[in-house]
Order: C-alpha cells, then structure tokens, then sequence
C-alpha cells in the first residue's frame, strides 16, 4: 500500500521581531515503471540531488503487470501512481482515450525530438529503444547488412525472435515489421527456419551462447552482453525499429507539481544523460552516447531511418498480429 502522505516541520525562521514557525508539505511522488533498477536508481539519486523536497519511490514490473495493477486501482476508485513510464505506447493511447492522464508539455520542450504523432503532451517520450540485429561473431563472419539477409542460409534454423504475446517489445517489432514488408518477410524467415523465443532477453542470451547465431535484439540487452564480454555484435539494417518510451502524469494525482518535477528533470540534459549510460537513445541531440555503445546510430539518423509506426492500428490489431506472427512460426 502507498504510504500516507508524510507532514514535516519547517522550523524556526528567526527574524528581527522575534521566532516564526510554520509547517509544510513534503512531496512525494510514486512512479510505475518498466525501466531497469540499475538506471532508476541513478535517477532518483540525481534527482533528490535537486530536489531534496520531494519523496520518489518507484514501481518496478514489466509493462502488462503495471497495466492490469492501474486496471484494479481505477476499479478500487483511486490510481495510487503519479507517473507511469514505460516502452509500451499503445498504452498510453489507451489511458488518454479514458481521459486518465494529464497534458503537460515539458519545461525544456524546445530541446526534444519528438517520434510521437499528434503530440498534445499527455505523454512524452523519455527515451528511444532501438531494435537491430544481433549476431554471435563466432559464428556469423559477414555481418547482415539488410533484413532480407536474415533469409540466407548463414541463418538457416538459427535466427531468434521473442514471443510477441510475452514481450511487448517483440509485438511492437513484429507489428511494424508486418505492416512495412509484409507478412511475406515472416513467412521467407520461418521457410529459412527461423524460430519464436520467449522473451527479448532469452533470445539474445541464447545468440551469446550459441543456441540461435543471430536474433532480433533490444539495443540495451545487447550492449550489456557485449560489456560483459560476450561475443556478439549489434546492427542495424537501413530500415530501423524504433520506439519511444513514454512517460505521463495521472491526471488526478495528488502530487502534480512532483510529478512536474520528475518529467522536467527526466527530459533535462541530466537526466538524460543518465539514460544513455543505460545503452539506449535519448531524446535530445545535445546529449552525447558514450563511446562504448559505438554500434548506436545518432539519435537524428535513427528518427530519419524509423520505420513508421501507426500506433492506434498496433492497438486495435494485437491479438490478430500475434495470432497470424504465431501460425507463421509453428509452421512444420
């Protein structure tokens, strides 16, 4: 259960006629989110840094589960979270069709790169993740330079991609990918033996260890494995796989002014910054990727490059998209 909301003293000013005491607010702000701990936790220390009124605590589950937890809260009459923040945009169409989010445009609006249509600032991305190719090096020696090199018999029943009813990330890449070359592209994959994982991290574990040579990999799970050592590479094909992570205010949060806060701070050149550190794309151009995620494009070639998302048609057509993505995958 959310905490009550904390009351602290602000103590004697002393002033030239003599002691005023008075009592104030302290803020707090709860955020749901599907980001790592590792970067929350740079976050929030950053950002207590700046503000030190303001009491942050984080939510941290896979997209679904924060869903279906803001399903039950709504029902029970009262969303406990103040901000919701994750990778899963169709989402955040769906709580603005309900009216549950509050338009807010960023201080720093004039820094950013938008990838949103229609942006009214009822949710803002936060950070761009890409999705290329990874590969193991041990065992693929001519990097794929396009999609339709997947179909070569370098990858022949040893290509990976995620269940797309388990990863939201894998759906939005396979609905994208079905409606820029068709479902003929799946189709020529699984004909060269391609197969459906579980999630987005199992799928690159198993191209560092051999089981699959390459698969349809998240940038940050991939550059993490290749910190560590692993021996793979990440590509992206002309045509990128990009998607924006949003970030929105509940519109009857009790703690407006902090949640103002934190999406102000999480948009700044800081927290930004902090962001990248994590091996994915931030939203302004101003901040610099670190030198050893070199396989990153720059975040402007990467919006140029991005395959067009219509994100109210990824909505209204998943449980078909995964339906016919799964048909195509069991083939014999």
């Amino acid at each position: 259960m959310r905490s009550v909301k904390l009351l602290s003293l602000c103590f004697a000013v002393l002033l030239v006629g003599g002691l005023s005491f008075g009592a104030c607010a302290e803020e707090k702000l709860y955020v749901y989110t599907s980001m790592k701990e590792s970067m929350l936790g740079g976050l929030k220390t950053a950002f207590l840094k700046k503000h030190p009124d303001v009491k942050i605590d984080f939510q941290s589950a896979g997209a679904g589960k924060l869903m279906a937890k803001i399903a039950a809260e709504r029902e029970s009459g009262k969303i406990l979270a103040d901000v919701l923040w994750t990778s899963e945009v169709p989402d955040f169409y769906q709580l603005k069709e309900h009216g549950l989010l509050l338009p807010y445009i960023p201080a720093e609006s004039k820094a950013l790169l938008n990838p949103l249509p229609d942006y009214d600032g009822s949710f803002t991305a936060a950070r761009l993740g890409t999705l290329g190719i990874a590969y193991n090096t041990r065992l693929i020696k001519e990097a794929p330079k396009t999609w339709d090199d997947l179909k070569k018999p370098a990858f022949k029943g040893a290509f990976g991609i995620a269940n797309p009813a388990l990863s939201g990330t894998a759906y939005m890449s396979v609905a994208v990918i079905s409606r820029t070359f068709g479902w003929g592209f799946f189709e020529a994959l699984r004909a060269n033996g391609a197969k459906m994982g579980k999630g987005s991290g199992q799928v690159v574990d198993d191209t560092a260890s051999g089981d699959l040579v390459a698969s349809l990999a998240v940038d940050y799970i991939t550059l993490d494995k290749i910190d560590k050592g692993a021996t793979l590479q990440l590509v992206y094909p002309p045509e990128m796989l990009v998607v924006p992570s949003p970030a929105a205010i509940f519109k009857n949060s009790p703690n407006i002014e902090a949640a103002k806060k934190f999406i102000d701070f999480l948009l700044s050149r800081e927290g930004q910054s902090i962001i990248v550190e994590d091996g994915t794309l931030p939203v302004r151009a101003d901040v610099k990727i670190p030198d050893r995620f070199k396989q990153l494009p720059a975040v402007e070639d990467a919006m140029k490059r991005a395959m067009k998302i219509d994100y109210q048609a990824v909505m209204s057509e998943k449980e078909a998209t995964i339906k016919k993505f799964t048909e195509i995958m069991q083939k014999k």
